[in-house]
């Protein structure tokens, strides 16, 4: 039987991570893929839908431009050009990715389905597999409800479908309001499509402060049809169409559409690796349970267990990018490294959502305060009147930031606005640091840039904290 120090089992992003970080301690690692080499992100994530997004802003300028004084028609979408340069782009980023997972040594790759025969024995296409450390790094798959699946049939589609059209259809409908629904919606509908969102729950991506998930909707909605209470009585597939039955506002309505796209999540993709046969505590969802300073898997057969990590998609916490590349780094380091495990700090929590204009989270988000017990204030801004939104004709959102009554610190903050991605950053990094409000206030700020209106929520904070010189004293004293 082969023996290996650390198997990976997944080449996507936190599968590479993992080897990576892992093969600084021992060569002797072993990554394992049932499956064509490319991540996620490259192949059906994170590249392709930046490339519809893309597309789809275009053609929004080429349909605004009369707002400037610029006169040229409406905008003729050729949608087999359109999908056609998707599909050769995002075929060079995964052409990059497969490139570098196939410069790992020959030796070091195996191809072929890992399932758990027994703790720290694993088979791969049936045949055995010693492994000192293991590493679960397996993704994850597109959530469908059975109502969908059994309703739309062959019309019911995934992101990754809509990454394999060669033109663009007519009509869908998209079942979630999620990031991914509603970046989805917001592109096909940009792109000439007609799109009806549905959702339950009432938010927008994963804003949780009621304020901006109003603004959202409001901005969103304007765009296509969006309902984020919708109750979906009935979804059928008549062989050319799907029709959906729907109540909204005390109305039942029955639309038809080409396609229905799921985006209604993900859920990590463990089926298969016969984890009953692993030795590991488990969720009820059949998860199992880590530990994510350290990536480190709870074992319920005792010290002699073979130890097991996961990491990226496969448990479940945050699927994106990010997060997947430093749950596969800490997985792999410590897998490595065993038996010294070491606990990793981790980054301040940073989201983004990449509508036009793009949503962005840094730190805690509303929720989270409300719930932690703090005493905190809120500071906002609204790019309404913004200078340089106003001149770029992108003059709509607004910013919320958290700070904490006793000592001045930053929290976190939702927003939805122009440039929304890159306020998120900066607002991540002052909360990284520990910064409070008036040393966020020292930083400079350029004008005009949609940043001031950063400056304008901080302001608003601070005047909120109560912070004048005297307060200040109080939370930054002076030696």
């Amino acid at each position: 039987m082969r023996t290996v120090d650390v198997a990976i089992i997944g080449a996507g992003t936190a599968g590479l991570q993992a080897y990576a970080a892992a093969a600084l301690h021992t060569e002797n690692v072993l990554l394992i893929e049932q499956g064509a080499y490319g991540t996620t992100c490259a192949r059906r994530g994170c590249m392709p839908s930046k490339l519809m997004i893309a597309a789809a802003d275009a053609a929004h300028a080429v349909r605004h431009a009369e707002e400037f004084g610029i006169r040229g028609g409406p905008a003729a979408i050729d949608g087999q050009a359109v999908m056609a340069r998707v599909h050769r782009l995002r075929d060079h980023f995964v052409r990059g990715v497969v490139e570098d997972t196939e410069a790992i040594p020959q030796e070091r790759r195996l191809r072929g389905r890992a399932r758990f025969r027994e703790p720290g024995i694993l088979e791969v296409d049936g045949e055995p597999l010693r492994a000192r450390r293991i590493v679960i790094a397996t993704g994850s798959t597109a959530r469908v409800p059975d109502m969908l699946g059994r309703g739309a049939g062959q019309r019911l589609l995934t992101i990754d479908d809509v990454f394999e059209w060669n033109d663009l259809p007519e009509s869908v409908v998209v079942f979630g309001a999620g990031v991914i629904g509603i970046e989805a919606a917001q592109f096909l509908a940009r792109l000439g499509v007609r799109v009806c969102c549905l959702s339950k729950g009432g938010k927008i991506a994963i804003l949780t402060d009621p304020h901006v998930n109003e603004a959202a909707h409001a901005i969103l909605g304007a765009e296509f049809h969006l309902d984020t209470d919708a109750e979906i009585e009935r979804v059928e597939n008549d062989g050319c169409s799907v029709s959906v039955t729907f109540r909204e506002d005390g109305e039942t309505r029955t639309e038809r559409f080409d396609y229905a796209l799921a985006a209604t999540g993900r859920e990590p993709a463990l089926g298969g690796l016969a984890l009953e046969n692993s030795g590991l505590k488990r969720d009820r969802r059949g998860v199992p349970l880590s530990d994510p300073a350290t990536g480190l898997c709870e074992s319920g057969e005792g010290p002699g267990c073979a130890p097991v990590f996961i990491a990226g998609d496969a448990e479940g916490r945050a699927p994106v990018l990010p997060v997947a590349s430093d749950d596969g780094r800490i997985a792999g380091d410590n897998a490595g490294r065993w038996p010294g495990v070491k606990a990793h700090e981790r980054k301040v929590p940073l989201f983004v959502t990449y509508s036009r204009p793009s949503i962005g989270i840094a730190g805690m988000m509303a929720e989270e305060v409300a719930a932690s017990g703090l005493d905190y204030r809120t500071g906002e801004a609204s790019f309404a009147d913004q200078g340089r939104a106003v001149v770029e004709g992108r003059a709509r959102g607004l910013l919320r930031i958290y700070g904490e009554w006793a000592t001045g610190r930053i929290l976190g903050a939702e927003m939805i606005g122009p440039d929304a991605e890159h306020h998120a950053h900066l607002l991540a990094w002052a909360i990284g640091r520990g910064l409070c409000v008036p040393e966020a206030l020292g930083l400079p700020v350029y004008h005009p840039c949609t940043e001031e209106a950063v400056r304008t929520a901080l302001r608003d904070l601070c005047r909120n904290l109560q912070l004048d010189d005297l307060a200040v004293e109080r939370i930054m004293p002076s030696d």
